[in-house]
């Protein structure tokens, strides 16, 4: 019997691991976790020599019954399989090593032989009977079971036939190929795990390329920890549905560029002349091979998980819009998982007949919304009927349509299920989102992001998990009567260079209620902020948060020169409240932006606190970046700087905004 023990999902060899304390007590903590293959009541890794009996769950194999019970192993969790790989497996071995390392590690824990096994392929599965293993190969030695089991999927194998191809075989097995038949004593524990995690690499960790590369630094930390987090990423969801059919995509580009270089290589190895074929050969193999490189990068970016989220915003930002039907026509989209009668009555009523001379519109139904919005064109309309949606992606929406409930949010409801994808997604120049609640749980990704174009969502209801609406440099989103909550970040996030028009919300129980980024960012304009008569409560952190770089040293320099810009400024940034309270908020307003105008207003006595806090903090933020502008202007010789870069309305309005409850104030800035 092999030596060590590899008991729960986990790994132990006794040479390599003296002490059983710290493993025992991660083991009785893994058997709480939900998904772990045992079952609650299978006994620890610690009971287990005090009570014989295998701690691995049985599966039975898909397809005709009289196959025996296989060892379950294909549930283990990140952490497990980590650990395997970290610790017992490779260690610090080379790519050009992989392979050797895992053989030590067989000899340790793998039977040789007494085990039988599912020989499992797509054409077939048979059952086999090891005699002996070839560790240094990763094979098994094999011979048919008797009685004789097989299966087939195309047509029938008899015994003839398989013995015949194990012949051709010689009998030697890939150990990734075969299933462990289930045993309760015990014994095959180790030897099923061990398959499992040799399986495992060489289908969704190892590449075919992996040894040709250069061993700058271990092969466990340049390519297995990263591959192992992106695989159960995407299990958990938590990769956007694009960004995964993209990488498959690459692998398969990758894997066929590879194999044309190995063939042209070879190709090239077995030619001495100095032919002009020979000549173009090797040009052909540089491209393969530059091209090869690329998609290895590529792949890399997606693997990796600080850059992941960046490469899937780059290609969901990306989403082309589909325009006019060719013929012209608008569609109407009805969604709606049952339709009584009374209710296709009253839509017929107040929304599908058609008024005199208007143009005939063609109906479609479908049941559920994202089927809806993934067949709409440009102009087209959907009308969600009363009723509870699941979507499992995301709702990129590139054209310019309008999305409405038929009825009160509360009786439409969104749910988004699929942790990787951002909910709604807006690209189109003019979209329209009215009467519906969406929910999203246990996500990664904002509920709604507006990229570009024009985005109005009204009476609407948003359940955030993350981030609630991002709005993004040169977009425009407009916000009335609707209810946001439930964000573990800010419940609105305005980048530079937006519109942002906020009316009549209730924006609440986030982390912050509304965050400002990069405020000064010299390569944006200011954005135009609109805030009138919200109601932002119970905020974990500020109600508005304004985000912007630390003032440089050249604009304090500047700030020495006495004109009226920089005595308001100076005004405004002082710690003299008393001073503060002297100067006129319509005086300041002029003096610091010249020609702007604040459209709402309200008497001083009857403002609600804070809204002439947030007015003079971007006021004073506006003229920052206006000095800032000037002086790297005159550094560079230009002398005459735009004077009106302030002239534009920053605000139409902000005013009657309400805060309450929020645990660190009204307003707050954040310097970096």
């Amino acid at each position: 019997m092999a030596d060590g023990s590899l008991t729960g999902g986990g790994l132990e060899a006794a040479a390599m691991a003296p002490e059983r304390t710290g493993w025992a007590v991660e083991q009785e903590l893994a058997s709480l976790e939900k998904g772990l293959f045992q079952d609650e009541d299978s006994c620890s890794d610690c009971s287990y020599r005090d009570k014989p009996g295998s701690s691995l769950q049985s599966f039975m194999p898909e397809g005709k019954t009289f196959f025996p019970e296989i060892f379950q192993t294909n549930q283990l969790l990140f952490y497990e399989r980590f650990r395997a790989y970290q610790d017992y497996i490779l260690a610090d071995c080379k790519a050009s090593e992989v392979q050797e390392f895992t053989a030590e590690f067989l000899e340790k824990v793998l039977e040789p032989s007494g085990w039988r096994a599912v020989w499992h392929t797509n054409v077939f599965k048979v059952l086999v009977e090891i005699t002996d293993v070839d560790f240094a190969a990763l094979k098994a030695v094999v011979r048919l079971a008797e009685p004789y089991l097989c299966d087939s999927q195309v047509s029938t194998f008899t015994m003839e036939c398989m013995k015949e191809l194990l012949d051709l075989k010689e009998h030697r097995l890939p150990l990734q190929e075969l299933w462990v038949v289930f045993d309760d004593s015990g014994v095959f524990d180790q030897t099923a795990l061990a398959i499992e995690h040799v399986r495992f690499f060489y289908q969704n960790i190892w590449r075919s390329w992996d040894e040709e590369e250069e061993d700058e630094y271990d092969y466990f930390v340049r390519c297995v920890e990263p591959r192992l987090r992106l695989h159960y990423d995407i299990l958990e969801d938590r990769v956007p549905s694009g960004l995964i059919v993209d990488y498959h995509n690459l692998l398969s580009q990758c894997e066929e560029s590879y194999r044309k270089f190995l063939n042209l290589r070879s190709s090239l190895s077995n030619c001495n002349s100095d032919s002009e074929q020979e000549n173009i050969s090797m040009v052909e193999g540089l491209k393969l091979y530059s091209e090869m490189e690329q998609l290895k990068q590529k792949l890399k970016l997606i693997e990796n998980p600080l850059l992941r989220y960046v490469f899937g915003y780059q290609k969901n930002s990306n989403i082309q819009a589909k325009g006019v039907r060719s013929s012209g026509q608008k569609i109407t989209h009805v969604v709606s998982s049952t339709m009584m009668a009374g209710l296709l009555r009253s839509l017929l009523t107040d929304r599908l007949c058609q008024e005199p001379g208007e143009e005939e519109r063609e109906i479609q139904f479908h049941s559920d919304p994202l089927s809806a919005i993934n067949a709409c064109f440009e102009g087209d309309t959907v009308i969600v009927c009363p009723g509870h949606y699941v979507v499992h992606g995301t709702f990129s929406i590139a054209d310019s349509i309008e999305l409405e409930g038929y009825g009160l949010p509360d009786d439409i409801v969104i749910e988004k299920r699929g942790k990787g994808d951002t909910f709604v997604d807006c690209t189109g120049a003019d979209i329209k989102i009215s009467g519906i609640k969406f929910v999203q749980h246990d996500a990664v990704e904002g509920i709604l992001i507006v990229h570009r174009g024009k985005t109005t969502l009204e009476n609407c209801v948003l359940q955030c998990e993350t981030t609630g609406v991002t709005v993004r440099t040169s977009a425009e989103f407009l916000m009335k009567n609707s209810d946001l909550y439930g964000a573990k970040g800010a419940g609105i996030e305005i980048y530079p260079g937006s519109q942002c028009t906020l009316s009549d919300n209730g924006i609440h129980h986030c982390k912050e209620g509304i965050l400002i980024k990069d405020f000064l960012d010299e390569h944006y304009d200011i954005p135009k902020i609109s805030m009138v008569n919200n109601i932002i409560h119970n905020n974990e952190g500020y109600g508005v948060v304004l985000v912007k770089p630390t003032i440089f040293s050249d604009l304090q320099e500047n700030a020495e020169d006495g004109t009226e810009e920089n005595k308001a400024l100076k005004i405004q940034t002082s710690g003299e409240p008393d001073v503060a309270e002297r100067v006129d908020l319509e005086e300041l307003i002029e003096c610091a932006t010249g020609k702007m105008e604040l459209c709402a207003r309200t008497d001083p006595s009857e403002q609600v606190e804070g809204n002439c806090e947030i007015v003079n903090e971007l006021i004073a933020a506006s003229t920052q970046k206006g000095q800032i502008k000037k002086k790297r202007l005159s550094e560079l010789g230009i002398t005459q700087a735009d004077d009106n870069l302030m002239s534009q309305e920053m605000f139409v309005g902000i005013a009657g905004n309400q805060f309450k409850w929020n645990g660190k104030g009204s307003f707050g800035t954040f310097l970096f």
